[in-house]
């Protein structure tokens, strides 16, 4: 699902805790224990997390459907 519109990515973010800005991009965040060795893995105020990253591009951000409003 394409969000082209900053008011309704930031109502998306908002509502959803797994969602996070990280400067104009958003990421999902998934707690585990397994984020410390995986690829994808960031930690967070003393957490580990798996992060996946949706862009933003021309079009707006690409987010799964799941996150739909």
């Amino acid at each position: 699902m394409i969000i082209n519109k900053l008011e309704t990515m930031e109502k998306i973010v908002k509502t959803n805790y797994m969602l996070t800005w990280v400067g104009w991009d958003v990421a999902e965040r998934k707690r585990t224990e397994m984020g410390r060795t995986a690829v994808n893995g960031v930690r967070v105020n003393g957490q580990w997390y798996t992060q996946r990253v949706f862009k933003l591009d021309h079009n707006g951000w690409d987010i799964p459907n799941k996150y739909k409003m």
